[in-house]
């Protein structure tokens, strides 16, 4: 009992520690109006990150309905299949090729949740032109709607196709999943994890949990594949996989260690008029947008001073 209080204390004071600085970055960054910390630039050896253990994942939905309620969004009617402005994070459901033809204690279907892997290297951010999109060194890629011009570039940079376009938005939004920094913040943890019934989801510091699933899989050769996704997919993400079956079979893309940003700053480089000239008309659209929608307000009645006084 001595042990796990411990644990669970120290847990508390690690993330009320990181989380507090990480509130006090993003709050400086939205002051500045300028992006943390670059793309390329190197993770901190203490940066936040979930591990998923697939096998322990029985398909509930507790994580996507608990991220729906901490983000005040919509209940969805059925579970949704892809990620979108109303769903930040999702579970899929595969069929287990572990299962077929065996006699064995397998569930014949395999669930995923899937989110914004909030990268080492974010390609969103490279793709970004006007900084709404930016990395912290504590692992979180955040988004700063009042920055955002909707330009979508974002959408076409991800490699894991996470970023979405709030179509029914004049102004158009993106949405993503922003691993819940106001609850780091006060030392809680993502909504998600804290939600799991089952300890699927996992969160600490990325090193550590990269060395709890090696562990695992060392231990466990039979239950899971013998590789951590996302410890080296694209440079590195923050969100990490085990699963007792190939990834692909979870509809997670295959991708070497390359970091994405590399070739989006690359078509940035070689493309710097298309790319001014397309941010620039965005933000007159937005402009114009925004200046509409202050056009058609009320007008507030004004008072004398003599009034305000009585």
């Amino acid at each position: 009992m001595t042990n796990h209080t411990h644990r669970e204390v120290s847990r508390r004071d690690f993330l009320k520690t990181g989380g507090a600085g990480l509130a006090a970055a993003v709050i400086s960054s939205q002051l500045v109006g300028i992006s943390t910390v670059s793309a390329s630039a190197p993770q901190s050896d203490h940066a936040y990150g979930i591990l998923i253990d697939v096998t322990r994942c029985v398909g509930c939905n507790a994580c996507a309905r608990a991220c729906r309620e901490s983000n005040n969004l919509p209940e969805c009617a059925e579970n949704p299949e892809h990620l979108d402005c109303n769903s930040l994070s999702i579970v899929n459901c595969f069929e287990n090729s572990q299962f077929i033809g065996k006699d064995s204690n397998c569930s014949e279907t395999i669930s995923i949740k899937r989110q914004c892997m909030h990268c080492l290297h974010p390609a969103c951010v490279s793709a970004c032109t006007v900084g709404a999109l930016y990395k912290t060194p504590e692992g979180p890629v955040l988004y700063d709607a009042d920055r955002c011009i909707g330009c979508r570039y974002c959408q076409y940079a991800c490699p894991f196709g996470v970023p979405t376009y709030e179509w029914c938005n004049p102004t158009g939004l993106i949405h993503k999943c922003q691993l819940c920094v106001e609850r780091l913040g006060q030392g809680l943890q993502p909504a998600c994890v804290a939600a799991c019934p089952t300890g699927a989801l996992i969160f600490g510091e990325r090193q550590k949990l990269l060395r709890r699933a090696h562990v695992l899989l060392e231990e466990y050769p039979d239950r899971y594949v013998d590789h951590v996704y996302g410890e080296f997919e694209v440079g590195g993400t923050s969100v990490l996989y085990i699963s007792p079956v190939p990834f692909e079979e979870l509809g997670l893309p295959t991708f070497g260690p390359e970091p994405i940003p590399h070739y989006a700053e690359t078509v940035m480089e070689n493309t710097p008029v298309i790319a001014v000239s397309v941010a620039a008309v965005a933000s007159g659209l937005h402009w114009i947008t925004k200046r509409r929608e202050l056009n058609m307000q009320p007008p507030i009645e004004q008072t004398s001073v003599e009034e305000e006084i009585k």
